[in-house]
């Protein structure tokens, strides 16, 4: 139970022990003045963490897949793209750790109490299949670097993955910094894989500032866009960032939580940075390696690590491979979490870890062991993503916008104008890739 004591900005929060992903009670919060009260890094670092399981899904195995083909087949063309999308991937977590820390609720939490129940299903609704498409990236993904490091069959890698992941989830049973940390040692081995792999390769820096210029080149580069911005700008993220931040650090009164506020926004924006970077070298190592010596159709994360064998060595595909199992693992825990934060926020109802699992794997299992390929199915699960984000994006700046929500720290009119825009912009895009996809038969 929150109760904020100032007399600005006065917000009365309800019992978040709902929220409980693993079913029981979460464990006292720290205060804010316990934590306050330490020095130097002791008194940073413990604010510090819950973008860092939210940047994890920013660099899942969907943005293995988009990224790399982008690179491959137009070069730095959509560098741009990805740019825009980490920037408003800062944009939207921020907005969703303020409405945690402030609300002392997260987004589905927050959608059934103050939209109509046939509304707020139906936003469930959409989150869950949102969840499957997210689900396919991480398991075809997780599998796929399993069968490249040590031959594991997809399907048993499959499997594999949903073991692992329930063990690293697991951890949150010893405290929330235990899973923060592991989320976020898996994010910096991500980072290193592709800093590895960037140092081999010698780059056309003045090429690559050019990709900063927006521009398409067909609809195949419309399509591997909205791919980019659905593998980066994740839905479910945006709920469970909201509820990484909602009883975290408790506070007595407005200027504390404005304080705890400040260290969100660094912690978002260290977070988002660094999943930016590994987004970036991921296009610019395709672009650089792959479209220049004329390997144009790398659409199979196999395909790519093949290229980086044959062009760089076993060492640099030891570090794709790498990078790609700590991608998948990370990023399917982090989904389990997140599932289970938007049923029990929207429906008010909780089922067993494992069985909500088994539900959300079927379709990458299904894909696994009937040979679809995955490495295309991946990039159109992106696709479903992209679909699925003015869905989550829309309530969060309406709800974050309203002063009954939110008190003082309601978005300003700027912020309201920037988050109307961006959801304006993602449906039009959406709708324009409809068009030329099957409209003309694309």
């Amino acid at each position: 139970m929150h109760l904020d004591s100032s007399t600005e900005g006065v917000v009365a929060y309800e019992d978040t022990s709902e929220c409980s992903v693993n079913g029981k009670s979460p464990s006292p919060s720290p205060s804010f003045q316990q934590i306050n009260s330490r020095k130097g890094l002791r008194r940073i670092l413990p604010q510090l963490g819950p973008a860092f399981v939210a940047a994890i899904a920013y660099v899942d195995p969907g943005n293995f897949a988009t990224n790399i083909a982008g690179g491959a087949k137009f070069g730095y063309l959509l560098v741009w793209v990805v740019v825009v999308a980490n920037l408003i991937g800062m944009f939207v977590q921020n907005m969703s750790a303020k409405l945690g820390l402030v609300t002392g609720q997260n987004l589905p939490q927050q959608c059934r109490k103050h939209l109509p129940r046939p509304a707020s299903y139906m936003l469930w609704l959409l989150a869950e299949l949102v969840a499957m498409a997210t689900d396919l990236a991480e398991f075809i993904g997780a599998s796929i670097a399993l069968n490249l490091l040590f031959g594991v069959p997809l399907f048993v890698g499959g499997l594999m993955t949903g073991v692992i992941s329930f063990a690293i989830l697991a951890l949150q049973q010893r405290g929330y910094r235990w899973f923060e940390l592991t989320i976020g040692g898996m994010l910096g081995l991500i980072l290193l894989g592709f800093l590895y792999d960037a140092l081999q390769i010698s780059q056309d820096w003045g090429a690559v500032s050019r990709g900063f210029v927006p521009s398409f080149k067909g609809s195949e580069s419309v399509l591997l866009a909205c791919g980019i911005l659905g593998a980066t700008v994740m839905p479910h993220v945006i709920y469970l960032h909201s509820a990484l931040t909602q009883d975290r650090i408790s506070t007595a009164n407005l200027e504390e939580r404005r304080r705890v506020h400040r260290f969100l926004k660094i912690d978002v924006f260290i977070a988002m940075t660094i999943a930016g970077v590994v987004n970036l070298l991921m296009l610019i190592i395709a672009a650089s390696l792959f479209h220049k010596s004329g390997i144009t159709n790398v659409e199979s994360l196999k395909g790519a690590h093949a290229g980086f064998e044959q062009l760089l060595g076993g060492g640099a595909a030891f570090a794709f491979a790498g990078a790609l199992l700590a991608s998948g693992l990370a990023s399917s825990s982090v989904g389990t979490y997140a599932g289970q934060v938007i049923m029990q926020g929207f429906i008010a109802r909780s089922i067993p870890l494992v069985v909500r699992r088994l539900v959300t794997m079927a379709p990458a299992l299904i894909v696994l062991a009937i040979g679809l390929d995955p490495s295309r199915s991946l990039i159109i699960s992106q696709v479903v993503l992209s679909f699925g984000i003015p869905f989550a994006l829309i309530p969060l700046v309406w709800l974050t916008s309203k002063q009954s929500v939110m008190g003082s720290f309601a978005n300003q009119l700027g912020t309201k104008v920037v988050g109307v825009i961006l959801a304006s912009a993602i449906v039009s895009l959406n709708v324009f890739l409809l068009y030329v996809t099957f409209a003309k038969g694309v």
